[in-house]
């Protein structure tokens, strides 16, 4: 399986009151990690939108385990959890720096024109794209056997 790691250091300005990383920031992360692991796979999401396509997210899940706080540096791994050529979902773990896991989560995603966000099939308008997801997957599916 493919998975991205992005280190980032906890901001004051990312903690609540109680000096706790406060819960939407996470979403933030996410995005960052997506934005790398879609880099490492060969592609900018930019040109995407160069293009007038978007890929907004249509669902968002988020399992707090363990809190992370200020001066932290926390650790993002995000992966392909699941794709079929229309909807893409990435997994993603953030571990704190002495490693304990302290969020998992999913976005999961759908290609829309940005003129009327009707879907888009990267399959058909991005194969370079499409195929690169699927050897993703598949490397998964290979690995968990």
């Amino acid at each position: 399986m493919v998975i991205s790691e992005t280190q980032i250091e906890v901001r004051y300005a990312e903690t609540d009151q109680m000096g706790i990383v406060y819960h939407a920031n996470y979403l933030v992360w996410m995005e960052i990690g997506r934005t790398k692991l879609i880099q490492e796979l060969g592609f900018k999401y930019a040109d995407l939108e160069k293009d007038g396509i978007l890929a907004p997210v249509i669902d968002v899940q988020a399992t707090y385990i363990h809190p992370i706080k200020y001066g932290d540096i926390v650790t993002v791994k995000t992966w392909i959890e699941e794709y079929n050529g229309l909807r893409t979902t990435y997994g993603y773990e953030i571990l704190s720096s002495n490693g304990d896991l302290a969020v998992t989560g999913s976005t999961k995603h759908v290609c829309v024109r940005k003129e009327n966000f009707k879907p888009i099939s990267l399959r058909k308008l991005y194969p370079d794209w499409h195929r690169v997801y699927e050897n993703a997957k598949r490397q998964e599916e290979i690995e968990e056997k």
